[in-house]
């Protein structure tokens, strides 16, 4: 039996990055190794952090690394929109004393683990209730900070081939009423009202906003995450209802995303897609999805997944390392 390829796995974002140590097998496996977080506030720069997680590691690690980042890849010099640090490409190799290297965006690193995660690691939320189709395209969106949009096309079980993309920049569209006021709130304070404004951690605040002011309530400052577990749990009606809102628009969204990319499956991601799962599956989440007129039937015959891996960065920065070199 041939020897798994050992590598260095990093998920970086803004608030933290993740390490951990990766077994590759022959046969095309991915084994992850306990993970381990670091703040990204507590080093002055991601070789300080690495070189942290190396000692946690006994002072030695693989000489092999895949990266998944938070940033737009540039070939000299990558930074950071939420995080002081930036990581030049061309000096990985000396810096880190590896000899091979992949660096990918974050989100088309959740792309690979979508492709790559077994069908027990996904939660089915609309659709005909059965596995993502091994050929085609599969649309992924994640809301999280942004709304992250990537895809990939599978040629067979095993071959496939991701595409990020800006899909999160797309114009958001309203369909009734109350969508038409958030989007004029929007409006107030942005030229052009993309997707991610309204479909994105974020912005439940501005959701939650708008429907205050629809129903004549004074406008109480509350952050996102007081919003979303107010929502979530019930406690607050008008936080609920933002809640409900939300979930109509990603369906909406995830509907034309699908449209636009030629989807025969769709996998929603991230960690706020997981924390509201359930509000999900029972909201209208499926009928925004389905509602594209002329193209209702053929939506409707689309299964959507949401990803359940602790750690897709992780896992699709090593898929994405065995796919370039292995």
């Amino acid at each position: 039996m041939s020897k798994a390829t050992q590598i260095v796995a990093v998920d970086v974002g803004g608030t933290h990055a993740r390490f951990a140590i990766a077994d590759l097998g022959a046969n095309g496996s991915i084994t992850l190794g306990e993970p381990t977080t670091l703040r990204t506030s507590d080093h002055a720069s991601f070789q300080t952090a690495w070189e942290d997680f190396r000692g946690q590691q006994g002072g030695a690690l693989p000489n092999k690394v895949a990266m998944a980042v938070a940033a737009k890849i540039k070939p000299d010099l990558i930074s950071f929109t939420n995080n002081p640090w930036i990581i030049r490409p061309p000096l990985i190799s000396e810096k880190l004393g590896v000899t091979s290297q992949v660096v990918i965006n974050d989100f088309a690193a959740v792309a690979h683990a979508a492709a790559r995660a077994p069908a027990d690691q996904f939660l089915h939320l609309a659709g005909p209730e059965e596995p993502l189709p091994e050929t085609g395209t599969i649309s992924v969106l994640g809301p999280g900070t942004g709304l992250g949009v990537a895809h990939f096309n599978r040629q067979s079980a095993t071959h496939y081939h991701v595409q990020a993309t800006e899909g999160g920049h797309g114009d958001f569209a309203p369909l009734d009423s109350i969508e038409d006021a958030i989007l004029a709130r929007l409006r107030g304070r942005h030229t052009r009202v993309s997707n991610e404004r309204v479909v994105s951690g974020p912005a439940i605040v501005d959701i939650y906003q708008a429907l205050a002011v629809m129903e004549g309530r004074a406008v109480h400052e509350k952050s996102d995450v007081e919003i979303w577990t107010a929502g979530v749990s019930g406690a607050d009606s008008l936080a609920a209802a933002a809640v409900d809102r939300f979930c109509l628009a990603l369906g909406s969204v995830a509907g034309d995303i699908a449209l636009v990319q030629g989807a025969s499956g769709v996998v929603i991601a991230g960690g706020l897609g997981y924390r509201i799962r359930e509000t999900l599956v029972a909201s209208g989440f499926e009928t925004r999805f389905c509602a594209k007129g002329r193209f209702t039937s053929l939506m409707g015959s689309l299964p959507v997944k949401l990803i359940t891996h602790p750690q897709p960065g992780l896992l699709g920065a090593a898929a994405a390392f065995a796919q370039t070199y292995l």
